[in-house]
C-alpha cells in the first residue's frame, strides 16, 4: 500500500489500512510509506495474518519467540542476512553493530543475528561511545543516513558495511553489488508468497482445541444452572482453534460468532469428513433426547477421543420457548452454552425471516389494491416512473419482461398489450398461500380478516398468521447452498395463483433482491459452543412437518471441511425416523448433495414401553408407576417400534447405530433387553448412553461405535425417483415408511396434484405433514400399526424451497399457549441481568 491515494495523515493511513484488513479479497498488505509515517501505530493497525512486512507487534513476538512457522521475517531483515551470506561471513562470535536502526526493524535483525551466533550491540547517531564501538565491530549496519561529523575513518578497515536506505519501509543498499529498489520488491513478493502459502496452510493445520472440563454434580443440577456454572471460552479464541481465519469470523458478543461462506471457497480442495446424522423412535409427547444426544456424541469425540468434530443443530423458535417445550440447547451436561442466548435471539435469524416473509405478505396484498383502483397506463407510469428526467426499468423489471417473452429495453416503446401483460399480475385473492408469521405462539392468530381499514377501499380478505419457523423461507434457509442459490429460490416461491390459473411468484412481484438483502447475514451459520468446549453450528430451524425438519446444509457443508478428512459432522432430524429421517435422506441430501455415513438412533425405556402398550405419557403430568419401575415384557413389546425404525432407515442403505438415551429409572434389564433386540434387529450395534449426567465421558462407548459404523460400506440410496408421479410418490413414502396399505386423496388434495404437474413442478421431492406421535395418522396408536389408509387432505407445495407437502388429516402452522405457559416461570434479574427459568 503506498501513500498516494491514500491520504497525508497517519489517520487517512490507518483509516485505509482498516478497510483492507476486512476485504476477504487482500490476502496481505505491505506498506511502502516514508520512514515519517510507519510508527507503531501504524504497523499494528495491519492485521497479523496480513503482515507482510512482518513489522507488526504480534510477529515480531512470534519472531522473538521462535515460532517461525507461524511469523515473517521483515524484508530488510531478510536482505541483510542473505547480503552477509553471499559475503562469505560467518557469524558466530563477529561483534555485530547497529547504528540508527532503531524500532521493529532493528529489533527483527539483532533477534535473527543473535540466532546465528553473532553478538549485536546498538548505538545512535549522536551517542558519545559512537566511535569506540565501531571501532571493534566486525560488521557495521546502517538503518538511517549517517550525519555529515560522523567521520568514515571511525570504522576499522576491513568491516563489512551494509546501509539500509533511510526513505524506504522495506529495502537493502550495498554499494556496487545490488539494486535496493530490486531487491525490496524481490524480498515483499517472497513475503507475499510466504504468507498466502501460510494462510493456505491453515485448512490442513491439525486443530488446537483446549476443551473445557466438567465439574460432574449428583444430583445433576437444573440445565440453567449446569450452563451457569461453566465458563465458555471467547467464540473467536474457538475459531482460531478449529482453523478459522480472522476475516471469516463476525463476532456477535463474546460467545457467539457467523461465519463467512468464503470458507468453502478456501477449502474447497479439503476432503470431507464423516457425516452422522442423529434420528429416534417414534417420540412420546417429552422428546426422547436427540439434540442431548447429538451433543453428547460431539463432546465425547472431542473432548475424550480427540477426534475432530462438529455439532450441527436447528435453531429453536421463541415460540415453544415461552409456550411449552422450553429451551431446545440440549440437556444435562451435554448442552449448547450459553444456553439462554441459544433459545433466545441467538444472532437474529429468525427475525430476518420474520421481515423477509412479512414484506413478501405487504407486497401482495398492496399490488392487488393498486392494480384493482388503476387503470393500465397509471399503474405502468409509477411501476416506470421517471427520475431526474430518465425513464428506466430496473434488473428485476427486465427480467419480468424476458420472462413474458418482451425483448424491449425502452419503456416508452412498449405497446398497450405489452404494457398490461406486464403491469398486472391478475393475482387471483382466493389462491394466496403467502402468510405472514410471527415467532410467538398466538392461536388468536390462525384466522384473521385484513383490509379493514378505509383507506383499502374495501378490498378485505381472510388470512391467517404462521409462526415464522414454518415459513418457506426459513425452509430456503436450512436448503440453499449459496447466497446465488438462495436468491434464485426466494425468487421462485410461488405465493398464489393469477386468474388463469398460473403461477405469481416473489420475482413477479419485484420483490426477490429485496428479500436476498433482507437475508444477507442470516445465511452464515452461527458459532456457538458445548459445556465442554466443542464446537457447535447453529443455523436454521423449519418445522419439521410442512418443511423437512433439518439444520442447514450450509452448516453441514462448512463443518465437513473444518473437521478434516477424518473428523465427524454430528447433525440431527426432527422428530422420528419416519418423518424427519426421511426428509433428511430424499429433501437435504438431494440438495446438499453430501452423503451420510452413519444413522444414530435414539431410543428410551421410557418411549419403548408406551409403544408396548404403557399408559399415555403427557406432558406436565407425573409419569405412571409403569415407566419408573422394571417391566421387561413391556419393553419387549414396544421394541417392535424400534425394529420398524432400523428398517426404515436400512431402506437407504446406511448403517445404523442405536444409542439408548438411559435415565434413572432404567433398570440393567432393561438396557440389556434394549441392546440386544437392536443388534438382532440389524443394527451395527446398541450403545447404553449417560451423556446426561456425564457429559461426554458418559457417550465414549456410541463414540466408538460410530466410528467404527463410519468406516463399514455404505451403499446409500435415495427412497424414489424424482420423476415419478407425485401420487406414486407420496404411496412409496406411505407404504415403504410407514406401513400404510394404501392412500386416499381428497377431490382437494388431488386438483392440487393436477394443478402442480401442469405447472411443471411434478418432479419434486416429497415433504409429508404428518403427526410424529405415530407412524400412522392417528397419534393414539402406537407401535407399528398396519393395514391403515393414509388420508390426504391437501397437496401444498413450497416451490423456492423444492418439495410439495401433502398434509395427512389437519396441520396447525401456529401453536397455541397453554393454560400455563413456560413464560410463568421466565425472569431477568436486574442486578446481574441474568434470565432465570429457561430449562
Amino acid at each position: 500500500m503506498k501513500q498516494s491515494g491514500v491520504g497525508n495523515t497517519v489517520s487517512d493511513i490507518i483509516n485505509e489500512i482498516m478497510r483492507l484488513n476486512e476485504d476477504p479479497n487482500v490476502q496481505g498488505l505491505a506498506l511502502d510509506l516514508p520512514e515519517s509515517l510507519c510508527n507503531s501505530k501504524v504497523l499494528n493497525a495491519v492485521k497479523p495474518e496480513k503482515d507482510v512486512d512482518g513489522l507488526s507487534d504480534v510477529n515480531l513476538g512470534r519472531l522473538v519467540r521462535g515460532d517461525a512457522y507461524d511469523c515473517l521475517v521483515p524484508p530488510t531483515v531478510c536482505a541483510v542476512m542473505e547480503l552477509l551470506e553471499d559475503l562469505g561471513e560467518t557469524f558466530c562470535g563477529k561483534k555485530v553493530l547497529l547504528v540508527g536502526a532503531s524500532g521493529a526493524v532493528g529489533a527483527a535483525l539483532q533477534c535473527m543475528l543473535q540466532r546465528e551466533g553473532a553478538m549485536t550491540l546498538s548505538c545512535r547517531w549522536k551517542a558519545p561511545e559512537l566511535q569506540t564501538k565501531l571501532n571493534h565491530a566486525d560488521v557495521v549496519i546502517v538503518g538511517s543516513t549517517k550525519p555529515d561529523d560522523v567521520p568514515v575513518s571511525w570504522i576499522k578497515p576491513g568491516t563489512t558495511i551494509i546501509s539500509c536506505s533511510h526513505d524506504l519501509l522495506s529495502g537493502v543498499c550495498f554499494t556496487g553489488r545490488i539494486n535496493n529498489r530490486v531487491l525490496q520488491l524481490t524480498l515483499h513478493f517472497q513475503n507475499v508468497v510466504e504468507s498466502e502459502r501460510w494462510i493456505q496452510s491453515q485448512q490442513y493445520r491439525k486443530w488446537d482445541l483446549r476443551c473445557l472440563k466438567l465439574q460432574l454434580l449428583s444430583p445433576v443440577p437444573s440445565d440453567i444452572e449446569i450452563s451457569r456454572a461453566q465458563s465458555p471460552k471467547a467464540v473467536d479464541v474457538l475459531a482460531k482453534e478449529i482453523g478459522l481465519l480472522t476475516d471469516e469470523v463476525e463476532i456477535y458478543g463474546q460467545t457467539k460468532a457467523k461465519v463467512r461462506l468464503s470458507l468453502l471457497e478456501r477449502l474447497k480442495d479439503q476432503p470431507d469428513g464423516k457425516y452422522v446424522l442423529v434420528a429416534g423412535i417414534t417420540p412420546t409427547p417429552l422428546g426422547e433426547g436427540k439434540s442431548t444426544v447429538t451433543i453428547g456424541l460431539v463432546q465425547a469425540l472431542t473432548a475424550h477421543l480427540n477426534i475432530n468434530s462438529f455439532a450441527c443443530l436447528r435453531q429453536p423458535s421463541q415460540g415453544p420457548t415461552f409456550g411449552v417445550k422450553g429451551g431446545a440447547a440440549g440437556g444435562g451436561y451435554a448442552q449448547v452454552i450459553p444456553m439462554e442466548e441459544f433459545n433466545l435471539h441467538l444472532t437474529g435469524d429468525i427475525h430476518a425471516i420474520t421481515a423477509a416473509n412479512n414484506l413478501l405478505a405487504a407486497a401482495i396484498d398492496a399490488r392487488i389494491l393498486h392494480e384493482n383502483t388503476q387503470s393500465d397506463k397509471a399503474l405502468y407510469n409509477r411501476l416506470v416512473p421517471v427520475v431526474n428526467g430518465v425513464r428506466g426499468f430496473s434488473a428485476i423489471q427486465l427480467a419480468r419482461l424476458r420472462r413474458l417473452g418482451i425483448s424491449k429495453t425502452d419503456p416508452g416503446s412498449l405497446t398497450e398489450e405489452e404494457i398490461h401483460k406486464f403491469a398486472r399480475l391478475d393475482i387471483d385473492p382466493s389462491t394466496i398461500t403467502w402468510q405472514r408469521v410471527v415467532d410467538t405462539n398466538d392461536r388468536f392468530l390462525r384466522k384473521i380478516t385484513v383490509g379493514q381499514a378505509n383507506t383499502e377501499k374495501g378490498f378485505v380478505r381472510q388470512a391467517q398468521f404462521d409462526i415464522a419457523v414454518a415459513s418457506e423461507i426459513m425452509a430456503i434457509l436450512a436448503l440453499t447452498t449459496s447466497l446465488q442459490d438462495m436468491k434464485e429460490r426466494l425468487g421462485k416461491m410461488v405465493v398464489a395463483n393469477d386468474k388463469k390459473g398460473e403461477p405469481v411468484t416473489a420475482e413477479d412481484l419485484g420483490v426477490t433482491g429485496a428479500l436476498a438483502v433482507l437475508m444477507k447475514d442470516a445465511i452464515k451459520p452461527t458459532l456457538m459452543q458445548t459445556l465442554e468446549g466443542t464446537p457447535v453450528f447453529v443455523h436454521a430451524g423449519p418445522f419439521a412437518n410442512i418443511a423437512h425438519g433439518n439444520s442447514s446444509v450450509l452448516a453441514d457443508k462448512i463443518a465437513l471441511k473444518l473437521v478434516g478428512e477424518k473428523g465427524f459432522v454430528v447433525t440431527e432430524a426432527g422428530f422420528g425416523a419416519d418423518i424427519g429421517m426421511e426428509k433428511f435422506f430424499n429433501i437435504k441430501c438431494r440438495a446438499s448433495g453430501l452423503i451420510p455415513s452413519v444413522v444414530v438412533l435414539v431410543a428410551t425405556v421410557r418411549a419403548l414401553k408406551m409403544h408396548g402398550g404403557g399408559p399415555n405419557v403427557t406432558a406436565g403430568a407425573p409419569l405412571k408407576k409403569e415407566y419408573t419401575e422394571e417391566n421387561l415384557q413391556l419393553v419387549a413389546d414396544g421394541c417392535c417400534n424400534l425394529q420398524k425404525q432400523i428398517q426404515i432407515t436400512q431402506l437407504f442403505g446406511v448403517p445404523v447405530v442405536v444409542a439408548l438415551n438411559v435415565f434413572k429409572t432404567d433398570s440393567p434389564a432393561e438396557i440389556d433387553l434394549v441392546c440386544k433386540i437392536a443388534k438382532q434387529s440389524g443394527a451395527f450395534d446398541a450403545v447404553p448412553c449417560d451423556h446426561w449426567s456425564a457429559g461426554g465421558r458418559g457417550a465414549v462407548k456410541l463414540a466408538q461405535a460410530v466410528e467404527k459404523a463410519a468406516n463399514q460400506k455404505n451403499s446409500f440410496k435415495y427412497l424414489y425417483s424424482l420423476e415419478l408421479p407425485i401420487v406414486e410418490k407420496i404411496r412409496i413414502i406411505a407404504q415403504k415408511v410407514y406401513g400404510a396399505q394404501d392412500i386416499e386423496l381428497s377431490p382437494a388434495a388431488q386438483s392440487q396434484v393436477d394443478r402442480y404437474t401442469r405447472q411443471g413442478f411434478g418432479n419434486l421431492p416429497i415433504c409429508m405433514a404428518k403427526t410424529h406421535l405415530s407412524l400412522s395418522h392417528q397419534p393414539e396408536r402406537k407401535g407399528v400399526p398396519t393395514g391403515f389408509i393414509l388420508p390426504i387432505s391437501d397437496v401444498r407445495a413450497s416451490i423456492g424451497a423444492g418439495f410439495i407437502y401433502p398434509l395427512v388429516g389437519t396441520m396447525s402452522t401456529m401453536p397455541g399457549l397453554p393454560t400455563r405457559p413456560c413464560f410463568y416461570d421466565i425472569d431477568l434479574d436486574p442486578i446481574t441481568e441474568q434470565v432465570k427459568g429457561l430449562f
